[in-house]
């Protein structure tokens, strides 16, 4: 990935890529769009093949730019996003706690990821729409018990009443951060961090959406 300075982007020390994965309607979009513009619709856009959202958090002193990308859920799209695993820095990975197939499904996107994304990516495990209380088809303990299971970090999260987001990508970041710093040479953190941003377009073009209805 090529780094270069751009004056229209606010300055960066780091940044990162991360992948949302989860089954189509647990709230991919809505955890993205909470974080980057803190704004939830009840009807949202479905992500038909991949979109994206910047946002820049500061991360022990330094500031770090997270790009996120949302990736269509259903699986007629999963050739598309499995190109963008590669490249990832960190993974999200989501289910619905309201929805006991979604929750099932992880182990299915952790495959993936296994067959796809680096060796090294980091992992962390959303359980969203915790203010639905009723019927709850997921319990904290099986989520945390699965993250766990796999050494990973675990949040529930609600983009509705925007619940354990900044946390859940705080936490990301700082992990990234550190697996960063702590593999590379000071001479090569040096060369890539002095203010680097990524030049890349507002709107992918792989994006194409229609309006569903949502709870």
């Amino acid at each position: 990935m090529a780094y270069k300075k751009n004056s229209n982007i606010e300055p960066c020390d780091y940044m990162f890529k991360v992948l949302l994965l989860g089954d189509a309607g647990v709230g991919k979009t809505s955890l993205m769009w909470r974080f980057s513009d803190d704004m939830f619709n009840h009807t949202y856009i479905s992500t038909i093949g991949i979109d994206f959202k910047l946002r820049t958090i500061d991360v022990q002193g330094k500031k770090v730019r997270l790009q996120i990308w949302d990736t269509a859920g259903q699986e007629r799209f999963h050739a598309i996003s499995v190109s963008y695993y590669r490249t990832a820095s960190g993974i999200m990975l989501i289910y619905d706690i309201s929805r006991r197939r979604s929750f099932e499904n992880i182990a299915k996107w952790l495959r993936k990821i296994d067959e796809h994304a680096k060796e090294d990516v980091t992992k962390l495990l959303i359980g969203n729409k915790c203010d639905i209380q009723h019927p709850r088809a997921v319990k904290r303990e099986e989520g945390e018990q699965l993250a766990d299971e796999y050494d990973m970090p675990f949040f529930e999260t609600s983009a509705k009443e925007n619940e354990s987001i900044d946390e859940a990508f705080e936490s990301v970041a700082k992990e990234m951060l550190f697996k960063f710093v702590s593999g590379w040479s000071a001479k090569e953190q040096e060369r890539v961090t002095n203010g680097a941003v990524v030049d890349i377009k507002k709107k992918s073009r792989f994006v194409r959406k229609k309006e569903k209805t949502c709870c």
